[in-house]
């Protein structure tokens, strides 16, 4: 019996999942993708709009306007399938929504999805034979655009609803009292309409650094609020840096961890997205889902409990296509039966001693799913116990020196552009 396996979301995790899917076809059903909108590329594809559909639901993508990739194509790209080498190495996110469906069309992703379709919910069903568990399938009801609903039978669910899309909002005491306009930057799309304004920005990782550098070129005046060490190098002059906003005092002046005041026309939380997944009934798969956690997932991808539904891409500050694919296989390495997997015990106690660990090193618990350097040897790690090709040693060395080149300089690495010359060399093209 081939397995069904439900796709939910159609960005680049569930792409991937879907392409993988459709190449092991002796052990798989053809996928079913569920996509919320008419879209494929999920926070790559650009919508002017903000707030809701007009079918009443949040709009999904956090893209702006002049958004250009942070990554390199180079390092960006899935590893079977290269950008159009023609290209700069930072790219519009035109240009990646283009990829995705380039990507989509050529594996053929596009007669499994179904648009405009919205998943409501996700179920376990235990199935048993004299008293004894022998698996789990999942019922899944949807309904599409014209409302009408129904609930399938499938083997595994890959969760690919990315977490881009429901904005965390810091609580800050006193803030009804702020006399100007307040928003998320999931609501920002372009600089212009700030222009001449003073806006306060929290938070200064990339979209707070790169929507602070847009806000400062049209003329706005900036202030980036945020707790981590000084930044260094160089910032337009119309951006100075102060300490975290702690309160807005009842005059709706903003005030700071330094003790200092200002007043502003705009408030703006670049402070990241929660994890949401309101088709999933979190108690029941043995989960704790909060704003920046989900746990426990073995491995980051699955809960212990119920080893064939996949959380693809919950990681953060990784390389993310190359990421996704990593654990599309190794997902799909264990429904397939080519990986066995470790008892429930062994999988709670292991994801319980990772966690540990990071928090003894003083993590904490909203950073526990941030990568960085410890992704590569997380991917080589589902490559080896799967059994595919481990990512090209170029896809680390890049990835590190362009985190470098940004430090350097956060407004021109962008302009610098590179080449693979093989899987272990890249070079810097003048």
């Amino acid at each position: 019996m081939l397995q069904r396996v439900a796709v939910v979301g159609a960005g680049a995790a569930g792409l991937c999942a879907a392409r993988h899917i459709l190449s092991r076809l002796n052990h798989f059903a053809p996928p079913v993708v569920f996509e919320l909108t008419e879209n494929i590329g999920g926070t790559w594809c650009y919508d002017e709009r903000v707030g809701r559909y007009d079918n009443g639901l949040p709009i999904h993508s956090s893209m702006y306007r002049n958004l250009r990739t942070n990554l390199p194509k180079e390092v960006m790209m899935f590893p079977d399938f290269p950008f159009d080498p023609q290209l700069s190495s930072f790219l519009p996110h035109q240009e990646v929504q283009r990829y995705l469906e380039r990507y989509c069309d050529s594996h053929d992703i596009r007669p499994h999805i179904r648009f405009n379709t919205v998943v409501e919910n996700v179920k376990p069903v235990v199935v048993t034979k004299g008293g004894k568990v022998t698996r789990t399938t999942w019922d899944v009801t949807s309904y599409d655009s014209s409302g009408h609903q129904k609930t399938e039978t499938f083997d595994s669910i890959f969760v690919c609803s990315g977490h881009y899309s429901d904005p965390h909002i810091p609580n800050i005491p006193g803030i009804e009292n702020f006399k100007g306009k307040v928003l998320h930057s999931h609501a920002y799309r372009f600089p212009e309409p700030y222009s001449g304004q003073s806006v306060v920005v929290l938070g200064a990782k990339a979209s707070g650094l790169d929507i602070s550098i847009e806000l400062a070129n049209v003329g706005a005046q900036v202030t980036l609020s945020h707790g981590r060490p000084r930044l260094t190098f160089p910032l337009p002059p119309r951006i100075h840096q102060s300490s975290p906003v702690v309160a807005v005092d009842e005059d709706g002046s903003i005030r700071f961890q330094d003790g200092s005041q200002s007043p502003a026309d705009v408030l703006m939380f670049c402070t990241g997205y929660n994890f949401r997944y309101p088709f999933l009934d979190a108690a029941q798969l043995g989960l704790e889902i909060q704003d920046y956690m989900v746990s426990p997932l073995y491995r980051f991808l699955m809960p212990p409990a119920f080893p064939s539904l996949f959380f693809i891409g919950i990681c953060k500050i990784i390389c993310p296509f190359p990421n996704f694919d990593c654990q599309v296989q190794f997902a799909l390495a264990v429904l397939d039966g080519s990986v066995t997997l470790p008892s429930q015990v062994k999988m709670e106690n292991e994801v319980q001693r990772e966690l540990q660990e990071k928090t003894a090193r003083g993590v904490e618990q909203r950073y526990l799913l941030v990568m960085e350097q410890d992704q590569w040897e997380y991917c080589e790690t589902l490559a080896r116990t799967a059994g595919f090709p481990p990512l090209p040693a170029t896809v680390r060395s890049l990835y590190e020196e362009v985190w470098r080149q940004r430090r350097i300089h956060p407004e021109n690495y962008r302009r610098l552009n590179y080449r693979l010359l093989s899987d272990s060399e890249w070079e810097l093209i003048e």
